[in-house]
């Protein structure tokens, strides 16, 4: 009888040590996919149209392995940034371009060769969608016939797929609702988007213009804001954001602080302050908003 209940103890202990060990596997597998497929923000630019010392403003979103990309930059110099963030060109299923401006666009060109040279070549056998409004689709269409070879025009329509898209529409995008939207620019026919994710949360992006009160819908109660900060307000005389139509820091921060949003990351700015730009636009920033203010460098990935 004691022989026997002596080694009984160590075997229930060592069966419940083993369940619970299974256990705890499974809750770390259960965990680490829950962070894998965690929304994440890559912002591949931060500039304006005219930096040096950064790259022109674009991003993705992805969950897991695909990604969604917004914008392009001025050019080859995408296929860089995509490649130092560790994200392969392939795995963009999705591209939104919000307007024909070149810092905006001419990376698009890039994007559109690469898969095309990809699928000519038997490199590249997935499909692909560009979203724009009707001068963005026709511009990149154009551009496209012009730029690129017979042998790789001839999947646009077939395996990439140029799809125009009107103010309000609405479309799935990563498996969410993502609605685009017309700013009501002054300049440029541009279209900004709000993404819906996770249990109610939103991300909106303006667009690189200054707010306007027709975006308030889809701004309003953000749980993140991309807004443009041309400059500081304090060099506004140095940099005239106003007469290009851009604003400033201490402009977009007052925006967020009224809008109600959670999270504001700020990004098309100058780079003659590159290398203090997170402490000086913190600085100005923070006494005007109480949410979490992001001054972001290329390629700085954000979990949302």
């Amino acid at each position: 009888m004691l022989y026997t209940k002596k080694k009984s103890v160590p075997f229930l202990n060592g069966t419940l040590f083993f369940y619970m060990l299974y256990y705890m596997g499974n809750r770390i597998q259960m965990n680490s996919q829950e962070v894998l497929y965690k929304m994440k923000l890559t912002i591949l630019g931060t500039g304006n149209a005219k930096v040096t010392k950064c790259y022109n403003t674009c991003f993705t979103l992805n969950e897991g392995k695909e990604y969604f990309m917004i914008d392009g930059g001025g050019g080859s110099t995408i296929l860089k940034q995509l490649e130092d963030a560790g994200i392969s060109w392939k795995d963009i299923s999705t591209i939104f371009v919000t307007h024909k401006h070149i810092d905006h666009l001419l990376g698009i060109i890039w994007m559109l060769r690469m898969y095309c040279q990809g699928m000519a070549r038997g490199q590249f056998d997935g499909e692909v969608v560009i979203y724009g409004h009707d001068e963005v689709i026709s511009l990149l269409k154009q551009m496209s016939q012009m730029l690129l070879t017979a042998k790789e025009t001839k999947y646009i329509g077939e395996k990439v797929h140029l799809k125009e898209v009107k103010d309000g529409e609405e479309r799935m995008i990563l498996g969410h609702k993502v609605t685009f939207f017309d700013i009501l620019s002054t300049k440029a026919k541009q279209f900004g988007f709000c993404m819906e994710y996770a249990d109610g949360k939103k991300l909106t992006c303006c667009g690189d213009e200054p707010y306007n009160e027709c975006e308030h819908k889809y701004a309003v109660n953000s749980t993140w804001l991309l807004h443009e900060a041309f400059c500081l307000f304090s060099q506004a005389d140095k940099f005239k954001p106003y007469e290009k139509h851009h604003s400033t820091v201490k402009d977009a921060c007052q925006l967020a602080q009224e809008l109600n949003v959670d999270n504001l990351i700020l990004y098309h700015t100058e780079d003659k302050n590159i290398s203090r730009r997170k402490e000086l636009y913190t600085e100005e920033g923070k006494p005007c908003y109480k949410g979490n203010l992001f001054i972001p460098d290329d390629l700085e990935t954000l979990e949302l």
